[in-house]
This record gives structure tokens, C-alpha cells and sequence, in this order.
């Protein structure tokens, strides 16, 4: 076997979990061989080059073998070898990610706690009726 499709190479390569959501990343475009945009029955061979892109991580990988089946993650790792431009550029975002975090994943989600609406109450007591921080006059 030379040649298999890319949503089972992906598979067995272990970047998605199963065969349906590598193929439905290929079809969102999320998936590119040697820089084309392809669709889950385009074939790889070894020597193509492969960009994934996960969440907000672009991976470059080049293919050096072909899989059917998959195995655990050493052989996984074997199908494929990340070029050095893709692991600097994921390096830099790691470190960005580290030292400036999205300000939204800091904030706490969903309704107060009690307490919490308590203090909510208790500061906008002051206010009355009024609906803006002016005087009417």
C-alpha cells in the first residue's frame, strides 16, 4: 500500500479520533496537501506535505509512511515528522498563549451565586430608579 485517503491517514496518524471527524475537518478546509485544499477521498503518499490546522495550531507535517489501521502512538508518530518551521511556530504560540491569555477565558461563566448577586444589589443601591450614573436636572 503507497497510497491511502487522507481522512484515514489522519486517522490512524492520530490527529483526530475517529475517521468521521478527520473527514469532516477535511471537508471544512481545515485540512491542505502540499497546499491545496482537498476533499476526504484525495490520496497522500509518502513525501506530501500535510497542514492540519487544530483549533488555533497549525501543524506542517511531512508523510513518511502510509496506514490502514490504527495502532498505538509510537507507530502513529512514525507515519509523519513535523517540519522545524511548524514546531518554531507552535513554540512562539505556546509562549504568546502563556505570557498574553485570551482576557474571556478568565471570566467566570453563568449566572451569580447567591453572594454574588448580593453584592451586585447592595452596589447599585445608591442608585434609585435612575438608569444612568447623570443627574437629571
Amino acid at each position: 500500500m503507497d497510497r491511502i485517503r487522507i481522512d484515514k491517514w489522519l486517522w490512524a496518524a492520530r490527529f483526530y479520533k475517529t475517521r468521521t471527524l478527520s473527514a469532516d475537518e477535511v471537508e471544512r478546509g481545515r485540512v491542505q496537501i502540499n497546499g491545496h485544499d482537498v476533499k476526504p477521498a484525495r490520496e497522500v503518499k509518502p513525501g506530501d506535505t500535510v497542514s492540519v490546522r487544530q483549533g488555533p495550531v497549525l501543524r506542517t507535517v511531512l508523510v513518511l509512511g502510509v496506514s490502514g489501521q490504527r495502532g498505538p502512538a509510537p507507530v502513529a508518530q512514525a507515519l509523519y515528522e513535523e517540519t522545524v518551521e511548524s514546531l518554531q511556530a507552535r513554540a512562539r504560540q505556546a509562549e504568546q498563549r502563556r505570557l498574553a491569555p485570551e482576557p474571556a477565558l478568565a471570566q467566570e461563566h453563568g449566572r451569580p451565586t447567591k453572594r454574588e448577586r448580593r453584592v451586585l444589589d447592595q452596589a447599585t443601591d445608591g442608585w434609585g430608579e435612575r438608569w444612568s450614573a447623570s443627574v437629571d436636572g
